[in-house]
């Protein structure tokens, strides 16, 4: 026997060395894959250094596999191979004729390497599945013409305009390929791949692909996984997709604009289906999964479904198949519209459930969970904004002890925050916020859920302290507890979570002072404390605070200044309204370039508003109103070219209106959705089931975290009333307010072409002259208010094109003349509009011709009126002027005895016989 294997061995060798191949790998193989090697690294990278000439067995080498019997490379991963090629990552083209020595390579990953082309064909014979996501597979040639490092070895022939994967569907062998996030869009592309028979997997995700999903894609019967989510598919779901492709484990279609009706009946031959996803569709598709009496063959392990039109024929109810699902892990239902009752037979049917997901739904009732359930696979909970009532199970913490999110915000529960919470020690997220819950927050929770990194109680009715004494959350990122009935001091405990980064106590009754400690938070970058009981001054520690992007201290007693070392070099958002501040405009702005918003309103702040404020070149939203400031308006204001909202209403400022104010854009810019934010990193994604390929079962990943959105928040009256601005409204509303100061001269008719603005108040001023007939051209504005003024004139006439106007007042004025037609929103203004201006008629005012029956005063008797009561006064005046002259004269006479014989006497020369 043992000669029998030396004799195999040995002929294994002489085959070996009969085809000129090393014991390591093949010469022509290793030769190629140096040069791979080169052409990834060109011009200055230093990537694959295990890929060396000196070391002969590339079998070795990083990133490659051989067979172990053949020794023929059939693995090769070069994902983010380019990584160290930067400044800039320019796409590049790879030559295909470098891969043709690798016969037998069957993958081939080229993920992330900023490739825009494979040049040539690639045509392995066994290659089963490729790579390509990340890359960006739409050429550009005029970037290698211009670029001589790029170019300089690429023919001119490489430089033609092809698309990166034409070649691609010649590979027959292939049976799965990866093409995500690679910018791609033509829909011959996919028709292309539809020709690859014997292809299971297709993963598209990402990309820019539009229209009705290919009819060809319902041919492709071996297709085991089909990924086509987040792009920008219409139309819709063909049902011949579900039913022909009867090997799908895993189909996703998430993230599209799919229209018209998809009856899940259709998947009642998919016996293998593991995974099915359609998430985020924009309410445009209906999903029917009611129709008909069908049984699924099927046991899911994934499930997700949202943002459509839910069984709208039976009420949105919950799918009723999903009775018969027992071996669920993970289920996304948010946002569907579906009512009835909370399905807590889901959880009792499903015990590995690892993800539950149903926020944004009319669930109603109470979960109650069996105290024996125990549900240790959970890790994501989310039943957010339903009509969910009740106290919470008193045992949730020892029925899903292993949570990392647990999300129960916007419902109507009621009762303690159990203790049993504590128990969650995996616990990462947690949000309880905007329901009833009350009394205080328990010593349990506060000292067991050490991985905490955001909790959110916000808007409940939860009292006592702060946080329970001896709170430890060392790895709390950020906590919000606004909107309840907190007393006493800020907790000194906060001090055990050092990378807190947001802190919002805001719209409670804490008291006492802003603590020294305060400044020792170095990673703070939002504190939000509005709306408390807190007292000043600031202490200097304050200034130790250099990372904030938000700070919100309105509606306390913390004046009354600003410690002049506080650091707002990186502040987006400050608000110190209503906080006794006096003194002059804050020197600590100067220099706070990336400040968006300024709220200083109702202090006590005087003095000029300074030259320099017009350095803040990021100013959007500037609210001065209900201070002492004066002088004139600063020309410098001029230059904040981004503002959308000035409000300096209820000051001292006075003299002209800088007509230089048409330059601010007053939202004539597109203003990016962040600008009004605060992002912040929160856990919002975990194990969403996904395939992994190599034809092989759906396998779990971590989602870990993502990103969420701050909202910037900001009052501002128009139309007579307090608004509140938020989100995306706020970055809509764009309005103007000088109202309530002494301010004189003319309405600039610079005004009238500043074509974006909402809203616009001059009142309470002593402004002159006439309403510009340029304020016709206002046309998206929706409030203008002129009134109690001293305008002159008549209304212009083209103002009624003002279509988009709801408040128009120019009461208490002096202008004169006939209304504006009653056309449209013209025909919406009553008397109020226009009272105080006697000169003015015509509806609905008194008649302009005096054929009212009603007695009412015509233009002519307004004449006649007015000047009767001049003659009146006039004669009034007069004789009290006659009498105090007579009397003063008398009276100055009576005491001076030497001008009255000087009187006397020259009345005797002019009466002689009148005697001395």
């Amino acid at each position: 026997m043992k000669c029998l294997l030396l004799c195999m061995w040995t002929w294994v060798l002489l085959v070996l060395m009969g085809t000129g191949r090393s014991i390591g790998c093949l010469e022509e193989e290793r030769n190629a894959l140096l040069k791979i090697k080169a052409a990834f690294n060109h011009p200055y990278g230093s990537s694959l250094q295990s890929w060396s000439e000196d070391d002969g067995d590339c079998c070795l080498w990083n990133h490659v596999e051989c067979d172990n019997i053949t020794l023929h490379v059939t693995r090769l991963d070069l994902y983010l191979i380019r990584r160290d090629i930067i400044s800039p990552r320019r796409p590049w083209v790879i030559d295909a004729s470098l891969f043709l020595p690798l016969e037998e390579l069957q993958e081939l990953e080229l993920t992330d390497n900023a490739l825009s082309g494979i040049n040539g064909t690639l045509y392995l014979k066994n290659l089963k599945k490729l790579s390509l996501g990340v890359n960006h597979l739409k050429r550009v040639p005029s970037l290698y013409k211009e670029n001589s490092v790029e170019a300089q070895n690429l023919s001119s022939s490489q430089l033609e305009v092809n698309d990166a994967l034409t070649d691609i569907v010649r590979i027959t062998s292939l049976k799965a390929i990866v093409i995500r996030f690679c910018g791609l869009n033509d829909s011959k592309l996919l028709e292309g791949l539809c020709r690859l028979k014997n292809l299971e997997e297709l993963d598209i995700y990402g990309n820019g692909f539009s229209g009705p999903l290919p009819s060809c894609l319902c041919n492709m019967t071996s297709l085991s996984v089909l990924d086509v989510q987040y792009n920008n598919f219409s139309g819709a779901i063909p049902s011949t997709l579900l039913s022909n492709l009867k090997s799908l484990e895993y189909i996703a279609f998430s993230g599209n604009a799919f229209e018209g009706s998809l009856s899940l009946a259709s998947l009642a031959n998919t016996s293998n289906l593991k995974v099915f996803l359609l998430l985020d569709n924009l309410y445009h598709l209906e999903v029917n999964t009611e129709e008909g009496t069908w049984f699924p063959p099927f046991q899911l392990w994934a499930f997700g479904l949202s943002n459509c039109v839910l069984n709208k024929d039976a009420d949105s109810v919950i799918p009723s198949f999903l009775k018969e699902q027992f071996d669920l892990r993970d289920v996304q239902l948010g946002h569907n519209g579906m009512t009835g009752s909370f399905p807590n037979w889901l959880l009792r049917n499903n015990i590995h459930l690892e993800q539950f997901d149903l926020p944004g739904n009319n669930l109603s009732g109470a979960f109650h969970l069996p105290s024996n359930l125990s549900l240790v696979d959970m890790t994501w909970f989310d039943v957010s904004a339903n009509i969910i009532e009740g106290e919470l199970p008193s045992q949730i913490g020892s029925i899903l002890p292993n949570l990392q999110y647990l999300n129960l915000s916007y419902n109507y529960l009621k009762g303690r925050i159990p203790p049993s919470i504590g128990n969650m020690e995996n616990l990462e997220t947690l949000d309880m916020s905007n329901n009833g819950f009350m009394g205080e927050i328990s010593e349990i929770l506060a000292k067991n859920c050490k991985l905490l990194r955001l909790l959110k109680l916000s808007g409940n009715n939860l009292q006592g302290q702060m946080l329970p004494r001896n709170s430890s959350f060392p790895g709390l990122e950020q906590l919000y507890l606004d909107s309840n009935r907190f007393t006493g001091d800020i907790s000194p405990d906060i001090l055990n979570s050092p990378f807190l980064e947001i802190l919002d106590v805001s719209n409670n009754s804490i008291s006492g002072t802003l603590p020294n400690w305060i400044g020792d938070i170095s990673s703070l970058n939002v504190l939000m404390l509005a709306s408390n009981l807190l007292e000043g001054p600031l202490s200097l520690s304050f200034c130790n605070l250099k990372h904030l992007t938000r700070l919100d201290l309105s509606s306390n007693n913390l004046g009354p200044n600003i410690p002049h070392c506080a650091n707002f070099t990186v502040i987006k958002f400050l608000h110190l309204t209503n906080d006794k501040l006096t003194g002059h405009f804050p020197e600590s702005i100067f220099g706070a370039s990336s400040i968006v918003t300024l709220d200083l309103r109702h202090n006590a702040l005087s003095g000029k508003l300074p030259n320099w404020i017009g350095s803040l070149q990021n100013l959007k939203v500037l609210l001065l109103q209900g201070n002492k400031f004066e002088g004139s308006i600063p020309l410098d204001l001029c230059m904040l070219k981004n503002m959308s909202i000035l409000d300096l209403s209820k000051n001292n400022l006075f003299g002209q209106i800088p007509s230089c104010l048409k330059d601010l854009t007053f939202g004539n810019d597109e203003v990016p959705s962040y600008v009004f934010g605060t992002t912040l990193f929160i856990l919002n994604e975990v194990d969403q089931y996904m395939y992994q390929s190599r034809f092989s079962l759906l396998n779990s990943y971590g989602g870990g975290g993502g990103y969420a959105y701050l909202e910037e928040k900001v009052n501002f009256r128009t139309k007579r009333r307090l608004e509140l601005y938020k989100g995306h409204i706020l970055r809509l509303m764009s309005g103007m307010d000088l109202s309530q100061n002494n301010l004189t001269g003319f309405i600039p008719l610079e005004f009238g072409y500043l074509s974006q603005l909402l809203a616009l108040n001059l009142s309470h001023n002593h402004l002159m002259g006439q309403i510009p007939t340029t304020f016709s051209n206002l046309r998206n504005v929706e409030s203008l208010d002129l009134s109690n003024n001293n305008l002159t004139g008549p209304i212009p006439p083209q103002l009624t094109e003002l279509y988009t106007l709801s408040y128009f007042s120019v009461a208490h004025n002096n202008l004169s003349g006939r209304l504006p037609d009653r056309k449209y929103q013209f025909g919406t203004f009553d008397k109020e509009s226009y009272e105080g201006n006697p000169l003015l008629c015509g509806p609905p005012l008194t008649s302009c011709d005096g054929s009212n029956q009603g007695g009412g005063i015509t233009p002519s008797s307004i004449k006649a009126g007015e000047y009767d009561s001049w003659k009146e006064a006039f004669l009034w005046s007069f004789a009290g002027s006659y009498v105090v002259a007579f009397f003063g004269v008398v009276f100055f006479f009576y005491l001076n005895s030497h001008c009255q014989y000087l009187l006397f006497k020259l009345i005797h020369k002019l009466i002689p016989s009148l005697p001395l």
